[in-house]
C-alpha cells in the first residue's frame, strides 16, 4: 500500500526534487548528513549520490579526485559509471530506490516540495565512505564515526556508522574480546550453533584426538567448557561407555541436540558411528541406526535436508578417498545408499557442501592425495541426479580443508588451502546465479586463512555474522573471528556492466523477487542496480519501456533460451554417442590389451625355457672343457712314459749272445 500511494501525487521531475530534498541532497538545516545515515545504508547512499548528480548536473566531466581521498574518489567513480544515462532516466532510477529503501517516504514528505539544486557538495556524506570500484565495494576506505562534529579515522575497514560513535564494522573480519578459558588449539574439530551458543568439539591438535566440548556465548563472547555426563549407550543398555576422541567429523545441530557423525579416530570402527549430546541432561548418547550404514570415514559433507542427513565423500581409516552418497532418515533412522544418475565428483575429502532450495546439494572444493579443487558440482535431491555447472565471476582458487554457511541464496566459503599456503580470501557463491564474487581478503598468517577451520553462522544484535573458529596454517590456532555481511554481500546489490541489445531495459528475476533497472548506454552496455526483496511491480518499468515491450523482451529471451537448450540437448546427445562409441573402443583395446598381455607372457614362458636350456648347455660345454684338458693330460704322460720305455730298452740290452749266456746285462755292468 505504501508503494502504490507513492507512485501517485507529483509527476516528473517535480517528484525527483521532492525525492532529492527529503533524501538530504538538497542542502536543507533539514536534510542533515546524520539524517541520510539514519536513513541509507553507505552502498545507498552512494548510488543515491551518482543518480542525483547525473539528473541535475549530467555526465561526470570534474577531475578525478587524488587516491588518498576516498570519500570524494568513491563519489567520482560511482559518478563516473553511469556518465551515459539519461538525466530523466537518473530521475526515475533515484526515485525508485527511494521508494525501495523508504517506501513510505511521500507521506512524509507531502509537505514540502523542493526545487531544483544543480550544484552539491562533494563532502556532504563525510562519514559514509565505502569505496566503489567496477561496482563493488571494497575495504580500502577509510571510514569515521561522528561525534559533536570530531571526526575519528578507523583504518581498513568498511564501516556504517549508527548513533553517537557507535562503529559497525561490516565484510571484515575481526577478532572480538573474548572471555573465559578458551579451548585447546585445535583443527577439523565440529562447530555448530543453538540459540546464540557456538558449541566446539573434537578435532586435532599436535596429532592428537580430541573429545572435550567447549560453548562460546555469543551474546556475552565468554567461554565455557562443558563437563559432559556418562554416556548411554543406549535405552536398553544405559551402561556408561567413553566418547571416543575424534576428528574430521561434522556437528550437527538438530532438534535441541548437537548429532556427531563419523571421524577419525586411533581405533577405528567398520562403520559410521552417531552420536547426540542432549543440551538438557548435557549427555551423550550413540544413535542405534538401521540399514547397511557407510563405512568409517573422516573429512566428509554432511548436510541436513528436511528430515534427513546426506552424507557425501571423505576419506577412509584405510587413506581411500571416497565419493559415495548416503542418505540418514531421522525419522526411523534407517541407512540408505544413493546410486545416483550423471558423474559424480570424482573421489574427494574435505570439502564444503549446501542446500539450496531444500532441493539441490552443491559440492565444492576438496582434495585427494595429489590435488585440490574448486570445482562444482550440483546435485538435485529429487531426480537425484548430479551435474556440474559452469561457474561465474571471480571463481575461487582449489583448496581443501575450507569451511562454508548459507545466508539466504548465498554461500559464504572462508579458509582452506592448496597444501602450499592458506587460502587469504573470503568468497560468497550466489546459489540461484552461481557468480562468486570476493567480500574480502586478509594479509598475512591469520586464522581464517587456515585449513580444518570451523565456520558457523549466528547472531548478533539482529545481524546475522559468521563465526570461526581454530584451524591450522603452520600453527594450531584457538582464535575466534567474526565477519559481519553487509547489504551488499548478503543481498549483492552492485552496479555492473553486462552487453544486452538495446531493446532490453528490466529484466525480472522470478526465483528471488528482485528488480533490475537497467539503463542502455551508446555501445549496447546495460548499466544494473539490483535491488533484493523488493515487490516485482510491472507498473513501475522505467522510462518509455511500457509492459508490451517488457513482454516482448521476455519472449525473445524465452526463445532465446529454449533455442540454446535444444542446441545443448543436441550437444549432450552427440556427446552421449560420443561417449559410448568411446567406450566401445575402450573395450576392444582393453580386449586388445588383454591378448598382447597373455602373448607377451607365452613369449615370457620360453625366453625362461630358453634361458634353462642355455644354462644347461653352458654346464656341458665347462665339462668337455675339463675332459679336453684331462684327456691332454693322459696323452702327455702316456708319450712321456713310451718314451722312457724306449730309452731304457736302448740302454740295457747286451745282445744276443750275452743273453743265450745267461749273464744279465746289469752284472757286467758290475763287473765293470
Amino acid at each position: 500500500m505504501a508503494m502504490a500511494r507513492a507512485s501517485s501525487g507529483l509527476q516528473y521531475p517535480e517528484r525527483f526534487y521532492a525525492a532529492a530534498s527529503y533524501a538530504g541532497f538538497d542542502g536543507s538545516p533539514r536534510s542533515t548528513s546524520k539524517a541520510v545515515r539514519a536513513k541509507f545504508s553507505s552502498e545507498s547512499a552512494l548510488i543515491l549520490y551518482a543518480l542525483y548528480q547525473q539528473a541535475t548536473v549530467g555526465p561526470c566531466n570534474i577531475p578525478e579526485p587524488s587516491a588518498w581521498n576516498a570519500v570524494e574518489k568513491s563519489k567520482w567513480s560511482s559518478w563516473k559509471k553511469i556518465s551515459d544515462m539519461a538525466s530523466t532516466e537518473a530521475m526515475r532510477l533515484f526515485v525508485k530506490i527511494l521508494e525501495e529503501e523508504d517506501p513510505g517516504w511521500y507521506s512524509r514528505a507531502s509537505n514540502f516540495v523542493s526545487e531544483a539544486v544543480v550544484d552539491v557538495q562533494m563532502n556532504q556524506y563525510s562519514s559514509i565512505q565505502p569505496v566503489v570500484e567496477n561496482g563493488n565495494s571494497f575495504p580500502e576506505t577509510k571510514t569515521i564515526s561522528t561525534e559533536n562534529g570530531s571526526v575519528v579515522e578507523a583504518q581498513d575497514k568498511d564501516v556504517v556508522s549508527e548513533g553517537f560513535g557507535s562503529v559497525v564494522v561490516y565484510d571484515q573480519w575481526i577478532e572480538p574480546p573474548v572471555s573465559g578459558h578458551r579451548p585447546k588449539s585445535r583443527y577439523e574439530h565440529g562447530a555448530a550453533v543453538i540459540q546464540d551458543k557456538m558449541y566446539i568439539y573434537g578435532g586435532n591438535h599436535n596429532g592428537r584426538y580430541l573429545n572435550d566440548l567447549h560453548v562460546l556465548d555469543l551474546r556475552s563472547w565468554s567461554w565455557s567448557k562443558i563437563d559432559a555426563k556418562s554416556v548411554a549407550e543406549s535405552a536398553e543398555a544405559p551402561s556408561p561407555v567413553t566418547v571416543t576422541p575424534c576428528a574430521g567429523h561434522s556437528l550437527i545441530p538438530w532438534d535441541n541436540k548437537l548429532i556427531s557423525i563419523a571421524g577419525h579416530t586411533k581405533n577405528p570402527t567398520d562403520s559410521i558411528q552417531v552420536k547426540a549430546f542432549d543440551l538438557q541432561t548435557c549427555s551423550w548418547s550413540f544413535l542405534k541406526t538401521y540399514g547397511k550404514p557407510p563405512a568409517s570415514r573422516g573429512g566428509q559433507s554432511v548436510s541436513l535436508v528436511g528430515g534427513s542427513f546426506v552424507i557425501f565423500g571423505g576419506q577412509d581409516a584405510k587413506r581411500s578417498l571416497l565419493n559415495d552418497l548416503h542418505i540418514l532418515d531421522l525419522e526411523t533412522m534407517t541407512w540408505d545408499e544413493i546410486d545416483a544418475v550423471g558423474v559424480p565428483p570424482s573421489p574427494r575429502s574435505d570439502h564444503t557442501a549446501a542446500v539450496h532450495a531444500d532441493r539441490y546439494l552443491l559440492i565444492f572444493g576438496g582434495g585427494s592425495h595429489a590435488t585440490c579443487y574448486n570445482d562444482l558440482h550440483v546435485l538435485d535431491l529429487q531426480s537425484m541426479e548430479w551435474s556440474r555447472p559452469t561457474q561465474q565471476g571471480e571463481i575461487p582458487t582449489p583448496r581443501a580443508g575450507h569451511a562454508g554457511v548459507t545466508v539466504g541464496e548465498n554461500w559464504f566459503i572462508v579458509g582452506g588451502g592448496d597444501n602450499k599456503s592458506g587460502a587469504s580470501e573470503t568468497v560468497v557463491l550466489n546459489m540461484s546465479t552461481l557468480v562468486w564474487s570476493v567480500v574480502t581478503t586478509v594479509e598475512g598468517r591469520i586464522p581464517v586463512a587456515s585449513e580444518g577451520l570451523s565456520l558457523a553462522i549466528g547472531s548478533y544484535n539482529g545481524e546475522d555474522v559468521l563465526v570461526s573458529f581454530g584451524g591450522y596454517n603452520g600453527c594450531y590456532n584457538n582464535e575466534v573471528n567474526v565477519l559481519k555481511p553487509s547489504h551488499k554481500s548478503t543481498l549483492q546489490s552492485k552496479m555492473m556492466e553486462t552487453p544486452v541489445p538495446d531493446s532490453v531495459s528490466a529484466v525480472l528475476n522470478q526465483s528471488a523477487t528482485r528488480d533490475v533497472e537497467s539503463e542502455t548506454g551508446q555501445e549496447g552496455k546495460i548499466r544494473e542496480i539490483v535491488m533484493d526483496n523488493v515487490d516485482a511491480d510491472p507498473m513501475k518499468s522505467r522510462g518509455k519501456v511500457t509492459n508490451e515491450h517488457l513482454t516482448a523482451t521476455l519472449k525473445a529471451e524465452k526463445e532465446e533460451l529454449e533455442s540454446s537448450l535444444s542446441k545443448e540437448k543436441v550437444q549432450t546427445l552427440q556427446l552421449k554417442e560420443d561417449l559410448a562409441e568411446l567406450e566401445t573402443r575402450n573395450t576392444d583395446l582393453y580386449k586388445e590389451l588383454q591378448s598382447v598381455r597373455g602373448q607377451l607372457g607365452s613369449e615370457q614362458s620360453r625366453c625362461f625355457k630358453l634361458e634353462v636350456e642355455l644354462a644347461e648347455l653352458r654346464q656341458k660345454l665347462q665339462t668337455m672343457e675339463t675332459l679336453q684338458k684331462e684327456l691332454e693330460l693322459l696323452q702327455r704322460q702316456k708319450a712321456a712314459s713310451e718314451q722312457a720305455a724306449l730309452n731304457a730298452k736302448r740302454q740295457g740290452s747286451g745282445g744276443v749272445w750275452g743273453w743265450l749266456a745267461g749273464t744279465p746285462a746289469n752284472e757286467k755292468a758290475d763287473d765293470a
